[in-house]
């Protein structure tokens, strides 16, 4: 993949002229179109072939779950990752069922903003740490009502153990890989066999089975 196309939407349009400033100054990064109207950038969302999508949460007049929804089926190649400023914890959980692959603060730093929209398309799903803690017990809870099994039976490798516990406490990859002093794609390897072992399809519900267990 050549420059990561972006489209955003967000309707402030101060914010959203930075945001566009400062991702097209980056080498690797074109923004296609930023739009403030949701209704208007679905029925072109198609033409920009973006392959991350920035979606303010709070746009007037719109569901932001329903965009989220709308521009997976229209675009299921594109990674949509919500913004906001202090969301709460039904926002968060709203946009990672409705399918969308990170969320980025609007106070977070530049380096933060940029690295969530790298790791994004590269198909990484990422939620600044600050925010996984306060979805546990949303989601284990979920899961308990859903009857989804979370068992202790399942056989884990000393090393998967370690990975998990990094991942509870909010790490990515990379920092895992640092902090064990192995390769990046080796904990992308380990990660994908705790999925496989324990039929969990993302970090965070990595992360939400080792919150679990420490509770039992």
């Amino acid at each position: 993949m050549g420059k990561i196309k972006i489209l955003i939407i967000e309707d402030n349009r101060v914010l959203r002229d930075g945001i566009s400033t400062m991702l097209n100054g980056q080498p690797d990064m074109h923004v296609a179109s930023a739009s403030g109207n949701g209704y208007e950038t679905l029925l072109k969302a198609k033409q920009t072939n973006a392959h991350v999508i920035l979606v303010d949460v709070g746009l007037k007049n719109f569901k932001e779950s329903s965009i989220v929804h709308s521009l997976q089926e229209k675009m299921p190649e594109a990674k949509v990752i919500g913004m906001g400023l202090i969301p709460s914890q039904s926002d968060i959980v709203e946009f990672v069922e409705a399918g969308a692959s990170g969320f980025i603060l609007k106070d977070a730093t530049v380096k933060e903003f940029l690295e969530t929209i790298r790791l994004v398309a590269r198909g990484e799903k990422v939620l600044p740490s600050s925010m996984t803690g306060s979805l546990f017990s949303h989601v284990v809870d979920l899961a308990v009502r859903k009857k989804q099994k979370i068992t202790n039976a399942v056989r884990m490798t000393k090393r998967e153990r370690e990975i998990i516990a990094h991942i509870a406490n909010g790490s990515s990859n990379k920092e895992i890989a640092l902090e064990l002093n192995i390769a990046t794609h080796t904990v992308k390897s380990h990660v994908h066999n705790i999925m496989e072992k324990l039929a969990l399809h993302s970090r965070l519900q990595i992360a939400l089975h080792a919150d679990h267990e420490e509770n039992l």
